[in-house]
């Protein structure tokens, strides 16, 4: 049987206060411009920078800046890959589509100068990350985390958790943040704590932080165990997404059925056009397998060539929905 996921429509959380957003401010690095990632370097957010090997720490006012890299986990730290346009004298932009980037919903990065030298983020930066080589061991300097997710008052996960009146700080925690415990802080209101934020269709977990004490949602009926031996609320996350088959003018019946509706046990009765039959479903993010049923006869997607096999011997068409 499907696990139960707890699916948070599209709508607009109640009026915040003034307080809303201003975690953003400490934000640096990047913003979230509808489906592009931003990033942004700012000479004057740095005061050091340091140099691959040698250790050595040099003021930004001693650099001649001829240009600017982002390198990070999403292009295996290149410094010569991502490079970035001037936009005014201290001032550099690069613009990359979300589809640039995998599944994950977080990313490390630092912007490097000249290809040389690393930017080093100062101890205020909310976004700031300890920096690790590949063995975990602590290189005593930061890099900058960049979170898919982002928190908009318009957004279309509104995350409440009434009462808690006296706590001091609620934090909301999950794997659209690597479980970050401190970015996505919440809002105080009349009936408690709220957060809206804008995320890609997924299926997600999440916790609560209230005064450092972690609790799953007490709303949500959708959780999991944790290897904690406790539990983390869930939810799913889901776009419309539109299938068409071209042709069968003379079919009698057309389905589709995928891994989303359990195959033949929900599949969707498709609508008949003037060009083929159509059918508007939700879809959580990620990699989906599906097959019509024309008049009880199973057949592949003849328009999609992109196909798998299911690890039973059967092959599916694929659909992908970021």
């Amino acid at each position: 049987m499907k696990k139960l996921l707890y699916h948070i429509a599209i709508f607009a959380c109640s009026l915040m206060s003034s307080l809303s957003f201003s975690q953003n401010d400490e934000i640096k690095g990047y913003r979230i411009d509808g489906n592009d990632v931003v990033f942004t370097f700012d000479k004057n957010d740095y005061e050091k920078a340091t140099k691959d090997n040698f250790g050595d720490v040099i003021d930004f006012d001693d650099l001649d800046i001829k240009n600017v890299v982002v390198s990070g986990e999403f292009n295996n730290w290149s410094k010569n890959k991502w490079q970035m346009t001037k936009i005014s004298d201290n001032k550099y932009e690069l613009r990359k589509h979300l589809s640039d980037f995998t599944d994950d919903f977080s990313w490390e990065f630092k912007f490097v100068i000249n290809n040389t030298y690393w930017a080093e983020p100062s101890k205020d930066i909310k976004n700031k990350v300890d920096a690790k080589d590949r063995n975990g061991s602590q290189l005593h300097v930061y890099n900058l985390r960049m979170f898919t997710a982002k928190p908009d008052e318009n957004g279309n996960s509104c995350f409440k958790l009434n009462g808690f009146k006296n706590a001091k700080k609620v934090v909301l925690s999950g794997t659209f943040n690597r479980w970050d415990e401190n970015v996505f802080r919440m809002n105080k209101t009349p009936d408690g704590w709220e957060l809206t934020l804008q995320l890609k269709p997924g299926d997600y977990e999440y916790k609560f932080i209230v005064d450092g004490n972690w609790m799953e949602d007490p709303n949500n009926p959708a959780k999991k165990t944790n290897e904690y031996n406790g539990y983390n609320s869930l939810i799913s996350i889901k776009v419309p997404f539109t299938f068409l088959l071209k042709g069968y003018e003379n079919a009698k019946e057309i389905l589709l059925a995928g891994d989303f509706t359990d195959w033949a046990d929900n599949a969707i009765k498709m609508k008949k056009t003037t060009t083929g039959w159509t059918c508007t479903t939700l879809l959580s993010g990620g990699k989906h397998h599906y097959k019509f049923i024309v008049d009880g006869n199973w057949m592949l997607d003849p328009n999609n060539s992109v196909q798998e096999y299911d690890g039973k011997g059967n092959v599916n068409s694929v659909c992908m929905v970021r």
